[in-house]
């Protein structure tokens, strides 16, 4: 049963990863990407370490470094993704200050 369920998460995962990567290869501009990219970047990763932690153990070495590893890539891929738009908005506008509104 085990092997089952470490075989399902490794598909979602890889699933989760394909779909970013064809997402990032329709969109049309850099926000559309990184809307593709960010639940890539939470879900494949937290797959894989839950697939790792059943099949090893949770207190296994394995299983520790790949929940630390998860822990880290699900923690900085959202500040990632929010650094690279706010480059794309500076890098099109020449600054990042937002004009209000006239009225």
């Amino acid at each position: 049963m085990t092997s089952v369920l470490v075989w399902a998460l490794m598909a979602i995962g890889v699933a989760s990863l394909l779909a970013a990567v064809l997402g990032v290869l329709v969109a049309a501009d850099v926000y559309d990407r990184l809307h593709f990219i960010g639940p890539g970047s939470l879900f494949g990763p937290a797959a894989f370490a839950l697939a790792v932690v059943i099949d090893e153990g949770p207190l296994s070495q394995a299983g520790l470094k790949s929940m630390l590893t998860a822990l880290m890539l699900v923690g900085l891929g959202p500040v990632l993704v929010h650094a690279t738009a706010r480059a794309a908005y500076v890098r099109e506008r020449g600054r990042l200050t937002v004009e209000e509104p006239q009225a």
